[in-house]
């Protein structure tokens, strides 16, 4: 349920008439999505996405978000378009939240992603990071490895709770990847949350990438470290090797890893699979029964980290380099 602010039909046709995109005909929630309130809009000019800013999302990042967007569109890249206020604003107010209204992107996510999905994914991400290299903005991430430690913090105690001896194992990995995260690889604008369900298709072919409101500036070999989690591990936990291969060969085909950025990849996809398994597991210890936040299984990605562990090479993954140790 993605529904936590209810809006009448008053308030949002007088929000609306801070637009040019006609009179309202329909609206109604959407139902995906964990942070927002999500409203698929008819007006006389066509179909839009309204969204309301819960308060897990700051309001001085909007900018950025929608600043990105609007950019990422204009170089040619397929995501949703900030419709403008008639006084140039692309942020209002609605029910008491910050409120915005996006162009509406054709195409639905993918519950099974095949390996053609993951090599046009992995396209996709690789034309998002160059069209997003001068894009003038900065954010950083919060939820990058300088942050793990106090997110850590608030649910270690708790941790056995979910596995008994999770506490010791994260507390080992945590401290791993704090010792060893690469610095001097390329950074820029990421996603940072690429998953299937922010990635629209119309049959196999890539229609549009969503959901930018983790966006910011990181290393971009983490963004592909992401997808890796994300698209190529199976039901049964499983990585599979063959849709590895075809994500990493998608970026690549756009933009090339450079050799450290290949070498640091098995710390990178650790490193984002610890990320999730956090907020995951902060959620399902911290965030009562019934709440509207979804809480999700942390225990899906701490069979990821188990599974990172023993990944030595890039090419365990499916990348294979001239230089790289397979």
């Amino acid at each position: 349920m993605a529904v936590y602010t209810d809006i009448n039909e008053i308030d949002l046709a007088a929000f609306l008439a801070e637009y040019d995109i006609g009179g309202l005909l329909s609206y109604k929630g959407i139902a995906e999505g964990v942070e927002n309130s999500n409203y698929l809009l008819h007006t006389e000019k066509g179909s839009f996405i309204l969204t309301l800013y819960e308060k897990r999302v700051n309001r001085d990042d909007l900018p950025f978000f929608l600043g990105l967007m609007q950019h990422l569109a204009e170089k040619g890249i397929d995501c949703p378009l900030p419709v403008h206020q008639k006084n140039g604003a692309m942020i209002g107010e609605l029910a008491g939240r910050p409120a915005a209204i996006i162009t509406f992107l054709e195409g639905m996510w993918t519950r099974r992603p095949t390996v053609a999905h993951c090599h046009a994914v992995g396209e996709a991400l690789a034309r998002m990071h160059l069209a997003g290299l001068d894009f003038p903005m900065r954010r950083e991430n919060a939820l990058s490895v300088s942050g793990w430690r106090p997110l850590w913090d608030s649910a270690r105690d708790r941790a056995d709770e979910v596995e008994s001896g999770l506490a010791t194992e994260t507390e080992a990995d945590l401290g791993f990847l704090e010792a060893n995260w690469p610095a001097d690889i390329p950074a820029g604008v990421i996603h940072a949350d690429l998953f299937p369900d922010n990635v629209f298709f119309l049959g196999e072919r890539l229609s549009g990438l969503i959901d930018f409101y983790f966006a910011c500036t990181d290393l971009l070999a983490y963004d592909v470290a992401v997808c890796l989690n994300a698209w190529c591990f199976e039901k049964d936990f499983s990585f599979n090797l063959t849709k590895g291969t075809a994500l990493l060969r998608g970026y690549t085909s756009v933009r090339p890893l450079s050799m450290a950025e290949a070498r640091a990849l098995p710390v990178l996809a650790r490193g984002a699979a610890l990320r999730f398994m956090l907020t995951r597991l902060y959620d399902w210890l911290n965030v009562p029964d019934g709440s509207f936040v979804v809480k999700k299984d942390p225990m899906e990605y701490v069979r990821r980290m188990r599974f990172h562990r023993q990944i030595h090479s890039p090419a365990e993954y499916g990348l294979v380099l001239k230089g790289v140790d397979a």
